[in-house]
């Protein structure tokens, strides 16, 4: 997954500290200490840095394709998200891919493959859950006598006699 711009920024905050560094006179490993980056980083801003001065340094735009929703427009899907399935029609109250996809396309007119929106609930933070399954006519009582009487018969059975 991609960084997101809060990542970006602090990375960069990072490499223009190295640069003023770089600048008083710091040598490459005590700006290793300092931030608590790799030899390896270090070494390529101080190269970026003898070549460019602390411009090189400076972030650049994210490459790639243009995001066809923007950040404001996660906020409200999730805001919509929220509210639940049934807030947008539907009868249960689990929201699949496709679901998401429908509303995605409900709300921005824009149409993701649900791959792309697998991908999307995660870089928000959400994850896949199942609903607990039981049946209507369950019986718990019924269920912890088995669990008591039956099972334990069983479990030992006729084999656990042998060797």
């Amino acid at each position: 997954m991609g960084q997101t711009t809060a990542q970006r920024r602090a990375q960069e905050r990072k490499r223009q500290q190295a640069a003023a560094m770089f600048e008083a006179g710091a040598r490459q490993a005590e700006v290793v200490a300092a931030l608590g980056v790799s030899r390896s980083a270090v070494s390529k801003w101080h190269s970026a840095w003898v070549t460019g001065g602390a411009a090189a340094l400076a972030a650049r735009q994210a490459s790639g394709r243009p995001p066809k929703v923007t950040p404001a427009q996660l906020a409200d899907l999730e805001r919509e998200l929220l509210r639940g399935p049934t807030a947008h029609g539907y009868a249960t109250e689990l929201w699949t891919l496709e679901r998401i996809r429908r509303l995605i396309h409900d709300l921005f007119g824009v149409w993701y493959a649900t791959a792309h929106v697998w991908w999307l609930l995660g870089r928000m933070g959400w994850s896949c859950q199942k609903p607990a399954r039981r049946a209507k006519q369950r019986d718990e009582a019924a269920i912890e006598r088995w669990r008591k009487e039956r099972w334990p018969k069983i479990k030992k059975g006729p084999c656990a006699a042998e060797p």
